[in-house]
Protein backbone atom coordinates (compact mmCIF):
# COMPACT_ATOMS: atom_id res chain seq x y z
CA UNK A 1 0.00 0.00 0.00
CA UNK A 2 1.04 3.68 -0.80
CA UNK A 3 0.17 6.63 0.91
CA UNK A 4 -1.68 8.93 -0.99
CA UNK A 5 -1.15 11.96 1.00
CA UNK A 6 0.56 13.37 4.16
CA UNK A 7 -2.44 15.46 5.57
CA UNK A 8 -0.88 16.80 8.43
CA UNK A 9 1.58 18.82 5.90
CA UNK A 10 -1.40 19.57 3.65
CA UNK A 11 -3.52 21.05 6.19
CA UNK A 12 -1.28 21.47 9.02
CA UNK A 13 -3.55 23.85 10.82
CA UNK A 14 -6.31 21.63 10.48
CA UNK A 15 -4.76 18.28 11.11
CA UNK A 16 -3.60 19.84 14.62
CA UNK A 17 -7.36 20.83 15.52
CA UNK A 18 -8.70 17.37 14.51
CA UNK A 19 -5.47 15.88 17.02
CA UNK A 20 -6.93 18.63 19.72
CA UNK A 21 -10.11 17.70 19.39
CA UNK A 22 -9.33 14.10 20.05
CA UNK A 23 -7.15 14.73 22.81
CA UNK A 24 -10.04 16.69 24.72
CA UNK A 25 -11.99 13.58 24.08
CA UNK A 26 -9.45 11.44 26.19
CA UNK A 27 -9.85 13.75 29.45
CA UNK A 28 -13.69 13.72 29.17
CA UNK A 29 -13.95 11.02 31.97
CA UNK A 30 -15.28 8.13 30.16
CA UNK A 31 -12.77 4.95 31.24
CA UNK A 32 -9.80 4.92 29.38
CA UNK A 33 -10.25 0.98 28.72
CA UNK A 34 -13.85 1.48 27.24
CA UNK A 35 -12.78 4.73 24.63
CA UNK A 36 -9.98 2.14 23.57
CA UNK A 37 -12.46 -1.07 22.97
CA UNK A 38 -14.54 1.78 21.11
CA UNK A 39 -11.96 3.19 18.80
CA UNK A 40 -10.77 -0.78 17.53
CA UNK A 41 -14.05 -2.10 17.37
CA UNK A 42 -15.10 1.23 15.01
CA UNK A 43 -11.72 0.51 13.05
CA UNK A 44 -12.93 -3.07 12.58
CA UNK A 45 -15.46 -2.20 11.28
CA UNK A 46 -14.13 0.77 9.22
CA UNK A 47 -10.87 -1.75 8.31
CA UNK A 48 -8.47 1.03 9.70
CA UNK A 49 -5.00 -0.40 10.37
CA UNK A 50 -3.59 2.08 11.15
CA UNK A 51 -5.83 3.23 13.98
CA UNK A 52 -6.42 -0.79 14.79
CA UNK A 53 -2.50 -1.26 15.19
CA UNK A 54 -2.82 2.26 17.71
CA UNK A 55 -5.74 1.18 19.67
CA UNK A 56 -4.78 -2.11 20.31
CA UNK A 57 -1.08 -1.54 21.26
CA UNK A 58 -2.71 0.95 23.65
CA UNK A 59 -5.16 -0.83 24.79
CA UNK A 60 -2.45 -3.54 26.08
CA UNK A 61 -0.47 -0.70 27.57
CA UNK A 62 -3.59 0.31 29.77
CA UNK A 63 -4.27 -3.54 30.88
CA UNK A 64 -6.34 -4.75 28.16
CA UNK A 65 -6.47 -8.59 27.55
CA UNK A 66 -5.10 -10.61 24.82
CA UNK A 67 -8.80 -12.51 24.69
CA UNK A 68 -11.19 -9.27 25.62
CA UNK A 69 -9.04 -8.14 22.20
CA UNK A 70 -9.18 -11.10 20.07
CA UNK A 71 -13.20 -11.38 20.56
CA UNK A 72 -14.15 -7.70 20.24
CA UNK A 73 -15.49 -8.40 17.07
CA UNK A 74 -17.68 -11.10 18.47
CA UNK A 75 -18.29 -9.20 21.79
CA UNK A 76 -22.10 -10.14 21.67
CA UNK A 77 -21.28 -13.50 21.58
CA UNK A 78 -18.91 -13.47 25.08
CA UNK A 79 -19.81 -12.76 28.57
CA UNK A 80 -16.39 -11.11 28.86
CA UNK A 81 -17.81 -7.43 28.54
CA UNK A 82 -20.12 -5.55 30.70
CA UNK A 83 -23.13 -4.04 30.31
CA UNK A 84 -21.94 -0.85 30.14
CA UNK A 85 -19.32 -1.90 27.38
CA UNK A 86 -22.10 -3.54 25.87
CA UNK A 87 -24.12 -0.64 25.42
CA UNK A 88 -21.02 1.63 24.01
CA UNK A 89 -20.37 -1.47 21.61
CA UNK A 90 -23.70 -1.40 20.37
CA UNK A 91 -23.95 2.58 20.18
CA UNK A 92 -20.23 2.46 18.38
CA UNK A 93 -21.67 -0.01 15.66
CA UNK A 94 -25.18 1.82 15.00
CA UNK A 95 -23.33 5.19 14.47
CA UNK A 96 -20.34 3.86 12.42
CA UNK A 97 -22.76 2.01 10.68
CA UNK A 98 -25.53 4.63 10.11
CA UNK A 99 -26.29 3.95 6.67
CA UNK A 100 -27.74 1.36 7.82
CA UNK A 101 -29.00 0.89 11.02
CA UNK A 102 -30.37 4.59 11.42
CA UNK A 103 -29.64 4.89 15.31
CA UNK A 104 -32.42 2.58 16.30
CA UNK A 105 -34.29 3.13 19.64
CA UNK A 106 -33.57 -0.47 21.36
CA UNK A 107 -30.08 0.50 21.12
CA UNK A 108 -30.34 3.93 22.23
CA UNK A 109 -32.63 2.56 25.30
CA UNK A 110 -29.50 0.71 26.36
CA UNK A 111 -27.48 3.09 26.33
CA UNK A 112 -29.58 5.86 28.46
CA UNK A 113 -29.46 3.05 30.89
CA UNK A 114 -26.02 2.74 30.99
CA UNK A 115 -24.59 6.39 30.59
CA UNK A 116 -25.49 9.83 31.61
CA UNK A 117 -26.73 12.52 28.93
CA UNK A 118 -23.67 14.01 29.33
CA UNK A 119 -21.23 10.47 28.87
CA UNK A 120 -23.75 9.65 25.69
CA UNK A 121 -22.57 13.33 24.64
CA UNK A 122 -18.83 12.24 25.11
CA UNK A 123 -19.30 9.07 23.63
CA UNK A 124 -20.87 10.01 20.73
CA UNK A 125 -18.44 12.78 20.18
CA UNK A 126 -15.55 9.92 20.47
CA UNK A 127 -17.23 7.60 18.01
CA UNK A 128 -17.30 10.49 15.55
CA UNK A 129 -13.50 11.30 16.32
CA UNK A 130 -12.44 7.97 15.55
CA UNK A 131 -14.68 7.32 12.27
CA UNK A 132 -13.30 10.17 11.19
CA UNK A 133 -9.68 9.72 12.00
CA UNK A 134 -10.30 6.05 9.82
CA UNK A 135 -11.49 7.88 6.96
CA UNK A 136 -8.66 10.39 6.79
CA UNK A 137 -6.21 6.80 7.42
CA UNK A 138 -7.91 4.75 5.05
CA UNK A 139 -8.93 7.32 2.90
CA UNK A 140 -5.04 8.58 2.30
CA UNK A 141 -3.90 5.25 2.96
CA UNK A 142 -2.20 5.77 6.19
CA UNK A 143 0.40 3.15 6.94
CA UNK A 144 0.83 1.71 10.51
CA UNK A 145 3.82 1.13 12.99
CA UNK A 146 5.63 -2.52 12.21
CA UNK A 147 7.08 -3.74 15.10
CA UNK A 148 10.29 -5.63 13.65
CA UNK A 149 11.82 -6.45 17.02
CA UNK A 150 9.87 -9.67 17.46
CA UNK A 151 10.89 -11.19 13.78
CA UNK A 152 12.43 -14.01 13.76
Amino acid sequence: MTARLDPFAAAPALMQGWLDFGKNLLKSGLEESLMELVKIRASQINGCAACLRMHTAAARQKGETEERLYLLDAWRESPLYTPRERAALAWTEALTLLHETHAPDDVYDELKKQFTAEEQVKLTLLIVAINGWNRVNVGFRTGHAIDRSKEA
